[in-house]
């Protein structure tokens, strides 16, 4: 059973950095997407920028230029550098993964940006 689980959410001022992280475990097929979702109080879950096995990189417009999504293939690990933070990049960030259509979801981190 694959699992994901989120780490490094949290409170950080406006203009600030947060660094977010997935670690992916159990029976992961090789070629895969992975990705961060984000979903504020009352609105739609959102994409917030994915990555394929091969590397090649989606954006959601609000976020270009300010984070950067990873990985590490060898480890499983999924990565999203978050900078000059935003009030409204406020919600709960989700780990996902795609695995011949396939959705898996991991229990989601908060991050707040406020000052």
């Amino acid at each position: 059973q694959v699992q994901l689980v989120e780490s490094g959410g949290g409170l950080v001022q406006p203009g600030g950095s947060l660094r977010l992280s997935c670690a992916a475990s159990g029976n992961i097929f090789r070629l895969n997407v992975m990705g961060w979702y984000r979903q504020a109080p009352g609105k739609q879950r959102e994409l917030v920028a994915s990555i394929t096995s091969g590397g090649r990189t989606t954006y959601a417009d609000s976020v270009k230029g300010r984070f950067t999504i990873s990985r590490d293939n060898a480890k499983n690990a999924l990565n999203l550098q978050m900078n000059i933070l935003k009030p409204e990049d406020t919600a709960v960030y989700y780990c996902n993964l795609k695995v011949v259509g396939t959705d898996f979801w991991g229990q989601g981190t908060q991050v707040t940006v406020s000052s």
